[in-house]
């Protein structure tokens, strides 16, 4: 287990270097010049190349990429173009905010989805299973940017029973659940029928295994086979849903953030990107890219955690 972890974290560093090129040399091949969009459409020539200067984009491409590693290797992420804020500071401002509702997203998908998917499995082919099943479609297919304006619409601006959006207040009290409510919702529907659909799936194929057949002839009880035998078997690619689904959640929820107005990391992309605000995407995608790496090896772990079986040596 040591060793995949060591093994991971030098796979993490390479990935990290590749996607910060690729990001660095699209940003600036893409059309548009930030000094332009700094000093506006009023500006001189010579305030132009004075910002280019000043930003150190009069340089060849490589050396700004070479400068720019020199840097991240101090612990420095630039300035943002757009604000003069230090680029760390600008994420970890954010970060806790996209953490909070992505976390909320799964925590509700995960519950609904298991359950959901388990019960579904067990009734196969009953009017639960076929309801459940209908439901996961819908829930996949519903793009969230209608189902959070409907939510708003119905539960913030006929009903006011909740707020329109924003996360401002802590998730203990009271004000702070009633804001996540409808992003959650809106964020884990999908990631919810996604889990349903894996967890009866595989469900149904545990079920129908040799070991599940020998339990029931020794007269073992429904729920103790259904909860202590085989939800363990059938919860291994259901990890790799929700790994999958939290990884992205945590790299941005752009979609959503928009539609409720919240100030996470989706949002602060995509603001960076309208702007050609180089410091801010750069930091985005690589936070993004080691989140997915991250999640990927703790999913791993769990691999062998619930399967002992499982062996990375």
């Amino acid at each position: 287990m040591i060793g995949l972890i060591i093994r991971r974290l030098f796979q993490l560093l390479f990935l990290l270097l590749g996607i910060s090129f690729l990001v660095f040399m699209s940003m600036h091949l893409a059309p548009g010049d930030p000094a332009q969009i700094i000093a506006g459409p009023t500006a001189s020539s010579s305030d132009l190349e004075a910002i280019r200067e000043d930003l150190g984009l009069n340089k060849p491409v490589m050396v700004q990429y070479v400068d720019y590693l020199g840097s991240i290797l101090q612990g420095d992420f630039g300035y943002s173009y757009q604000t003069n804020q230090s680029v760390s500071e600008a994420i970890l401002t954010r970060f806790p905010t996209t953490v909070k509702l992505a976390t909320a997203s799964m925590i509700l998908a995960i519950i609904i989805g298991i359950v959901a998917g388990m019960i579904s499995a067990m009734r196969q082919n009953s009017w639960i299973d076929v309801s459940s099943t209908t439901i996961s479609l819908a829930g996949v297919s519903i793009p969230n940017f209608w189902l959070g304006t409907m939510l708003i619409l119905l539960f913030s601006v006929n009903l006011q029973w909740l707020p329109v959006g924003g996360l401002t207040e802590p998730w203990y009290t009271v004000e702070g659940i009633k804001e996540l409510i409808l992003p959650a919702i809106t964020l884990g529907t999908a990631s919810a029928a996604l889990i349903t659909r894996m967890a009866r799936s595989s469900m149904l194929e545990v079920i129908q295994s040799d070991y599940v057949r020998t339990a029931r002839a020794k007269g073992v009880k429904r729920h103790s086979i259904t909860w202590v035998h085989a939800l363990r078997n059938a919860m291994i690619p259901v990890i790799t849903i929700i790994g999958i689904n939290f990884g992205s959640l945590l790299g941005g929820t752009i979609i959503t953030e928009q539609v409720f107005a919240i100030n996470g990391i989706g949002r602060l992309m995509i603001d960076a990107i309208a702007a050609r605000d180089f410091p801010v995407v750069q930091a985005t995608v690589l936070l993004v890219a080691g989140i997915f790496v991250v999640v990927n090896l703790i999913v791993d772990i769990i691999y062998a955690i619930i399967d002992p079986r499982i062996s990375y040596e």
